[in-house]
C-alpha cells in the first residue's frame, strides 16, 4: 500500500515537473489574480456587495449541507444553483456592462501612436476650443439661471445616445449652445453631444441613475449626468435651472458649486489628448540637463 502511494505521489510530482513552464505559469497566476482584484472591486464599488454576501453564504451552505449529508438541502441548493450563472448575467448586467466597457477602452501599448501626429494636434486644437466655448456657455447659462446638459464623449461611442436626439453636427460656440439651451426651444430639454470638438447631436434623452444617496435638491438633469457618467467614461456638464450651479458628473461622481476656471481645468484634464511627443522631449531635456548637473 506504502509503494502504491510513493509510486502515486511520484507519478504526479513527474506529470507537474513534464508539463512546468514558469513563465506560462507566472503569467496565468498573474492573469487569474487581477481578475480576482477586478472583480473584488467591482464588487466594492457597486451596491452589488450584499447580494455578492447572500452568494457566498449560500455556497457555504451547500458545501456544509453536503459535508453533513443533509440531501434535501443540498438538492435544493443544487437545483437553484443549475440556473445561477444566468440569473448572475441578469442580476448583475450593469456591472458586467461597465467592467466589460472598462477592458474595451484600455489602451494597449500605447496604441495613440498609430494616429498621425497631424490628426492628433487638430484633435487636440478642436478639444481646446470646445472646453472654452462650454465654459463660456455654462458661466453664461449660470447667471440667467438657464438649464444645461452637455455631454463629452470620449472612448466609449455614444451613438446610441446620438440616435434619440436630433443629429446637428455643427461647431461648438457659446451662442450656439445658449441657443439650443433657451427655454422654449424644441431641443431645451434634452442633452448636448459633444464628438472630437463638435456638436453631434442637441435633444438626447440619457438614462437615469439609481443611485439613491443623491440630493433631493437635485432634478432629472442631475440624474441623468449621473447615469451618463456611470455607464460611460463620458464627462457631463451640468447647469442647474433652479440655483444656476455649475456641476461636473463623471464615473458615477458628481462635482458641484465648480466655477468657469475649476471647469476648465478638469475638462481640460479630461479631454484635450495628451502631446506624448513634448512629453518626450520634455524628459530627455531634463535628463540631459540632470547629466550637465
Amino acid at each position: 500500500m506504502t509503494e502504491q502511494i510513493q509510486s502515486m505521489w511520484y507519478g504526479f510530482l513527474l506529470n507537474i515537473k513534464s508539463n512546468c513552464n514558469p513563465i506560462v505559469d507566472i503569467l496565468d497566476i498573474l492573469f487569474v489574480t487581477f481578475i480576482i482584484y477586478e472583480a473584488i472591486t467591482l464588487v466594492r464599488q457597486t451596491r452589488t456587495a450584499q447580494l455578492a454576501k447572500g452568494i457566498i453564504a449560500v455556497l457555504l451552505a451547500y458545501v456544509v449541507a453536503n459535508l453533513v449529508g443533509m440531501r434535501t438541502l443540498t438538492w435544493l441548493i443544487n437545483s437553484i444553483m443549475s440556473f445561477g450563472i444566468l440569473a448572475l448575467v441578469v442580476v448583475f448586467q450593469p456591472e458586467l456592462r461597465r467592467a466589460l466597457e472598462q477592458v474595451g477602452r484600455t489602451s494597449f501599448f500605447g496604441m495613440q501612436i498609430f494616429k498621425g501626429k497631424s490628426d492628433l494636434s487638430d484633435l487636440r486644437a478642436k478639444w481646446q476650443s470646445a472646453i472654452v466655448a462650454v465654459c463660456d456657455a455654462a458661466e453664461q447659462m449660470a447667471e440667467t439661471r438657464t438649464g444645461a446638459l452637455m455631454v463629452l464623449e470620449r472612448r466609449t461611442n455614444l451613438s446610441e445616445i446620438i440616435k434619440t436626439g436630433t443629429v446637428l453636427n455643427a461647431d461648438i460656440t457659446p451662442e450656439m449652445l445658449g441657443t439650443i439651451f433657451y427655454e422654449g426651444t424644441p431641443l431645451h430639454d434634452g442633452a448636448v453631444v459633444v464628438r472630437d470638438g463638435r456638436i453631434e447631436a442637441a435633444g438626447c434623452f440619457l438614462p437615469l441613475s439609481n443611485n439613491l444617496e443623491i440630493g433631493k435638491d437635485m432634478g432629472t438633469r442631475h440624474r441623468a449626468a449621473l447615469g451618463m457618467s456611470e455607464n460611460s467614461d463620458a464627462v457631463v456638464v451640468v447647469v442647474s435651472e433652479e440655483t444656476g450651479i455649475i456641476s461636473l458628473a463623471k464615473n458615477g461622481i458628481l462635482i458641484r458649486r465648480l466655477d468657469r476656471q475649476n471647469l476648465f481645468n478638469l475638462l481640460e484634464s479630461d479631454m484635450v489628448p495628451p502631446e506624448v511627443e513634448e512629453k518626450k522631449h520634455s524628459f530627455w531635456r531634463k535628463k540631459n540637463e540632470k547629466q550637465h548637473e
